[in-house]
């Protein structure tokens, strides 16, 4: 006989796991599943606007937050890529590209978001040959070498000035004209020697021929080319939402964003729920998604006491 959970959560971020404690703490029968514990928080290089904590790396607190999750009667299953969910009747299918499934009345969809990649000749070729999509861990590689950074707004900068610890020249490129990144991020940007910025500088190639040696970027205000030598590229441009395993169950805005009421974090789905940069707020902040894995949680309790599923 298949187990039916009260709530499945999709996503170990912060939104996920905080939606595990509240339904934790509301006696929930839960099954968290996240493809791991990474994700857009431990790319970043501080965190000192998050309630309780003067100044603390991404990573430890993404390391905090999983000890926490580990401590309660929660079923995690790490590794489980989650890439459909169906409706049968009144419960919910989750299927993985494990091929496995599993089975819940209520569903909370916390997957945040992926890298955007730059579509250009070059990038595929030399993933994890020279390009990255995050800096954390990779910046020692980058001892005395020279690295590109692709975009200029928080995760643009912070990138820069981690590798900037190792680097000798570290490059920021920036198509527009503007930095879209915190005066404080931008302040310590200002006092490093090693970083420059390029703005209205746009990278259309990047050049090997076994790993990352150049890139090639135009000019954005009069189109001509520039070859710039570089050991390694990092994309830190825009992101996309992770919900293409749910397009055809819940209504998605023009950037493929769940909407939700944010009351409650319903989507158009009843007993679907979607908290933290997965949905269609406007601010992707830590501290925001935290809050929205506990309405959700507490929404989808809410749920299933008026449909007298629990």
């Amino acid at each position: 006989m298949k187990e039916v959970y009260d709530v499945i959560i999709i996503g170990g971020g912060p939104a996920g796991i905080t939606c595990a404690i509240y339904a934790q703490r509301k006696k929930l029968r839960t099954l968290l599943l996240t493809k791991d514990f990474l994700g857009q928080t431990v790319k970043a290089r501080e965190v000192n606007n998050y309630p309780g904590f003067l100044n603390i790396s991404g990573l430890s607190l993404m390391k905090r937050l999983k000890k926490h999750l580990k401590s309660l009667d929660v079923v995690v299953k790490e590794k489980e890529q989650v890439v459909r969910v169906g409706k049968m009747g009144n419960i919910f299918q989750v299927s993985t590209a494990s091929q496995k499934k599993f089975w819940s009345k209520t569903v909370v969809i916390a997957t945040g978001r992926d890298p955007r990649p730059l579509e250009i000749p070059g990038e595929k070729e030399f993933i994890g040959k020279g390009v990255f999509y995050s800096e954390v861990s990779k910046g020692s590689l980058f001892r005395d070498k020279s690295a590109v950074v692709i975009g200029a707004g928080n995760s643009g900068l912070e990138a820069a000035l981690d590798l900037a610890k190792y680097a000798k020249r570290v490059f920021v490129l920036e198509k527009t004209k503007r930095i879209a990144a915190d005066e404080i991020t931008k302040e310590k940007v200002a006092k490093s020697k090693k970083i420059r910025i390029l703005l209205e500088k746009q990278i259309v190639k990047i050049v090997g021929p076994k790993r990352v040696r150049a890139i090639l970027y135009k000019d954005v205000s009069n189109n001509h080319l520039w070859q710039l030598p570089a050991d390694g590229v990092f994309v830190q441009i825009n992101s996309i939402p992770a919900t293409a395993f749910v397009k055809r169950l819940c209504k998605l805005n023009s950037r493929d964003e769940i909407e939700v009421d944010f009351q409650t974090c319903a989507t158009s789905q009843p007993g679907i729920f979607a908290a933290g940069d997965v949905n269609n707020g406007k601010w992707k902040q830590i501290v925001i998604a935290a809050a929205e894995g506990a309405r959700a949680a507490l929404a989808a309790y809410n749920y299933l006491h008026k449909t007298e599923k629990i």
